[in-house]
């Protein structure tokens, strides 16, 4: 369709536009703090391989696009040139964050437009600035008490990320964060990337700036190199909120957050089934959707935007297996729905599995086996522990010990390696 084609088209030229060196500036002069702090940035995370790390300044900044036959790409203006130069830049992203009252009258209104910032420092000020995102309420929590945010940090820079990361930059337009009493509601220019809807955002991954997203992927300012809506849609989840609502039309994509909670309790208990199973996100975000109401197969598939002839099983996971979830019927007339034991006993545990070893034995053992055997892969590492164990547990324990600075990791995904820290805490 005519449509289609100009999408297409519009695609097309975002990814040009990248690497054009138009303005035919001289790789010589950029703002100095900026390459200084990208440079270190790139050679500390955790996500960039020791190969990247160990090539020149001009090597790294060609590797990642920022610079062309000397002079600077489009994208090093955009994160490494001066102000002046990105301010002439085509169309360097402008946001402006309003709050409205019970009136839905603006009170408040903070504009980035000065072009002084990249788009890394941009999304620091937007977390950081805003102090709407500190409103929490209490919850019990045993003994104490916990603040839940109205809207997780998580949430917002995953949102934000993916405005600056999948956005046109061969349109004009700004993008707006509309703060109202109720609900959150950000307005991005331009259309999604041709192939993702708002029907298939969730599954579909389809990346519009290529070495935008690969910069901000490797800097860790993004969850995946995919749309990020697997991160929002588990986080709002696990907090008993509803679901995100977008909209597209012509020329701009909406997300709306709602800030109340659907339901409280239902905190309390993501919360204490995190703590005693190793999910994956895709398994929390499915049973953070069970937790409100049950749905049938069909109408799961719907919102996971499955096809129909295809399993849930991705999805549900472990779910029924842990004893989290019942199914009942089958077929197309299949019900999944919230184990009732969760909420009626405190101290659910679900089925005994024989092959599920206790986290805290397993991540000694872990622990012990790097110390033995530094540099190592995640597949020698699950070879040696026991290919019987369940492999997402152990992903999930390389990361509490990587989280806890207990082990360190270099490389990303198939490449990476798990050594013991340098200075690591000690292994309780």
């Amino acid at each position: 369709m005519p449509e289609d084609i100009a999408r297409i088209a519009a695609d097309k030229n975002a990814f040009v536009w990248e690497e054009l060196t138009t303005m035919r500036i001289e790789k010589s002069k950029v703002d100095e703090k900026k390459k200084s702090d990208f440079l270190h940035d790139i050679r500390t995370s955790k996500r960039v391989s020791a190969f990247v790390k160990e090539k020149s300044d001009d090597e790294i900044l060609d590797y990642y696009g920022f610079i062309k036959d000397g002079y600077l790409t489009n994208l090093g203006v955009l994160w490494i040139g001066q102000r002046r130069d990105r301010s002439s830049l085509r169309f360097a992203p402008i946001i402006q964050i309003i709050r409205h009252n019970e009136r839905e009258e603006k009170v408040w209104k903070m504009m980035i437009d000065d072009y002084s910032l990249n788009p890394k420092e941009i999304l620091d000020k937007i977390i950081h600035d805003i102090p709407d995102w500190q409103e929490s309420i209490e919850i019990p929590d045993g003994a104490y008490r916990k603040n839940i945010p109205f809207y997780p940090e998580a949430v917002i820079r995953e949102l934000c990320t993916n405005s600056l990361v999948h956005r046109t930059y061969t349109a004009r337009g700004d993008i707006f964060i509309n703060i109202y009493q109720d609900r959150l509601e950000i307005h991005n220019p331009g259309a999604l990337p041709y192939g993702v809807t708002p029907k298939n955002i969730l599954s579909k991954s389809v990346r519009r700036n290529e070495n935008l997203c690969k910069v901000f992927f490797d800097l860790v300012l993004m969850e995946s190199e995919g749309s990020g809506y697997d991160t929002v849609y588990a986080k709002l989840l696990e907090t008993g909120k509803s679901l995100p609502i977008v909209d597209e039309d012509d020329d701009s994509v909406t997300v709306t957050i709602a800030k109340d909670f659907v339901n409280r309790d239902i905190i309390r208990l993501m919360n204490k089934i995190k703590n005693e199973f190793p999910l994956k996100q895709k398994e929390i975000i499915t049973l953070g959707l069970l937790a409100q109401q049950p749905y049938t197969a069909t109408e799961l598939s719907k919102l996971l935007n499955q096809d129909e002839e295809k399993s849930l099983r991705s999805w549900l996971g472990d779910l029924v297996e842990y004893g989290l979830v019942v199914k009942t019927g089958e077929g197309k007339g299949t019900v999944y729905e919230i184990n009732n034991k969760i909420v009626q006993q405190p101290e659910f545990k679900g089925k005994d599995d024989k092959k599920k070893v206790k986290d805290y034995k397993l991540e000694e053992l872990i622990y012990k086996d790097i110390i033995s055997y530094p540099n190592s892969s995640f597949g020698e590492i699950h070879n040696r522990i026991g290919l019987d164990i369940n492999k997402n547990t152990i992903r999930w324990i390389l990361k509490q010990l990587v989280d806890s600075n207990k082990l360190e990791v270099t490389g990303a995904n198939r490449w990476a390696r798990y050594s013991i820290a340098k200075n690591p805490q000690k292994n309780q």
